[in-house]
Parts: structure tokens; sequence; C-alpha cells
């Protein structure tokens, strides 16, 4: 095993806010984590340290054996497939769904003047149909579905076969079809030996797909707790993460949890 991200005493301040306060963490490359935690707690902030688009206010970050600081993000990201609402809000409404994922061969979010192989449009299309959506390739991106984008996005941040993967809160306003459908093909994913490491941000247990082997419980800017998640993942954890007593059930590798009567 060896490292792909290491975080070693990071904090974020914004003004007075601490978003983030003293996290040390580390992912192996053959690690699917998924960092779970209230509203607030600071976890999409955590999410854009691994992307290399937020510096922290002090600590050390290593992504993919490069000093954070001390290299050139531009070079580094696209080593990173990146999902998340920020990246979705970036991408131009009139693109086709194609074109959404074809542009992260140049790490940019619209089509202008590129010049693009036929292997890269060939890879588009292929992805757009192992995550469900190769039937709407041509229509623009601001015509589809929340389940639609969700998974284009998802196509997109694995077009420059990154070495890390990273999915922020990718089932968010989807209903439960959408989201079981997301669940199911995520969890074909984490299965495959080829899958990068991979990061999936969620508040939500229902959302964790089978196959993800830890978690980091986020809660007010700091760590709870971290590791297997089927050793951390507790009722007794849960209740510490969301300040409420929880009664934690798992069945078949899905888990779910209620406020404990």
């Amino acid at each position: 095993m060896s490292p792909v991200l290491s975080l070693s005493g990071v904090t974020v301040r914004r003004g007075r806010k601490l978003l983030l306060n003293n996290i040390s963490w580390q992912v192996n490359d053959d690690e699917r984590w998924v960092i779970l935690g209230p509203n607030g707690a600071g976890k999409t902030t955590l999410l854009q340290i691994a992307a290399a688009r937020l510096f922290p206010t002090a600590g050390q970050v290593q992504i993919l054996d490069e000093q954070l600081g001390a290299v050139d993000v531009f070079e580094l990201r696209p080593r990173i497939g990146l999902s998340s609402n920020a990246i979705a809000n970036s991408l131009p409404g009139h693109e086709t769904a194609l074109n959404a994922v074809v542009t992260a061969a140049y790490g940019v979010t619209g089509r202008w003047r590129e010049e693009y192989e036929r292997f890269d449009e060939k890879r588009a299309f292929s992805l757009l149909n192992a995550w469900g959506v190769g039937t709407v390739f041509d229509r623009p991106f601001s015509t589809l579905s929340e389940g639609e984008r969700k998974r284009v996005q998802i196509a997109r941040a694995l077009m420059t076969d990154p070495e890390l993967l990273l999915l922020d809160e990718p089932g968010a306003g989807l209903d439960l079809a959408g989201r079981e459908a997301l669940v199911a093909r995520t969890s074909e994913l984490m299965a495959d030996e080829a899958a990068p490491a991979t990061v999936l941000v969620t508040h939500h247990l229902e959302e964790i797909p089978p196959g993800f082997t830890h978690v980091l419980l986020l809660r007010d800017g700091e760590v709870v707790d971290a590791g297997p998640i089927s050793s951390i993942l507790t009722s007794q954890s849960l209740s510490s993460t969301f300040d409420m007593p929880l009664e934690l059930t798992e069945r078949h590798g899905r888990y779910s949890a209620f406020m404990k009567q």
C-alpha cells in the first residue's frame, strides 16, 4: 500500500471561522473512503483540499506524491477525478453531455477550439454508456434530469483515468430510484481492481455503496474517528458525530440509522 493522499495537521480558517481543525488523515491506493458528517462539518472543505482546489491555512498536504504548495496544481488536477456541485455549475448549459465529459481531457469545462482525438470522444461515449446515460450524449447538459447530470459528472471525473477519485455528495437531489441506480453502479466500480482510490462525501448513510472500506467521521471541522468501516461505523460513533442518540443497522452492506426510542 502507498498513500495517494496524506494530510498532517491541516487547519482551514476563514476570518474568525474555523472550518477544519488539525486534521491528519491518509488514504492508500487500494482504499475507498466515505467522509460522513452533518451539514457544516467541513466535509466539502476537506474534499476541496484533496482535489488541490483549496490551500490550508496551516498543515501539510501530499497528493499523489506531490506537496501542495510546491507543485503546479494545473498539472496535478488532471490526475484527480472530481465530481461536485461546483464543477456542475461551471459546465455551460448548452454543452452536450458528450462535450461535458470529453472536455475533462483538457481540464476545461467548455468546448472551444481544442482539437480532440477520436479516441477521446470514444472514451467519453463509453463512459456515458457505462453510467447509463449514453442515450443523452447529444443533449444539452442543462436539459438533463438531476440523476442524468450526476452520472455525467462522474463519467467526466473518470475521463482522464484518474489516480484519485473524489465524489462530493453524488446522491444529493436524487429520488429513490435514481439514488439506488447510482449506488449500484458506484458499488460495481469499487469492486473493480483497476478503480482508483476513492473518497465519497455524504451525510446520508443510505448513500454509501457496498464496497467502501473506510470511513472518516467529521463534526465541527474535527475528526471524530477514522478507520475501517467495519469497526469504526457504530451506533456510538454515529451518535457522537451527529450529536443525537442513533441506532445503526446494516443489511447486505447497506447502512441506515434511526433515533433511539
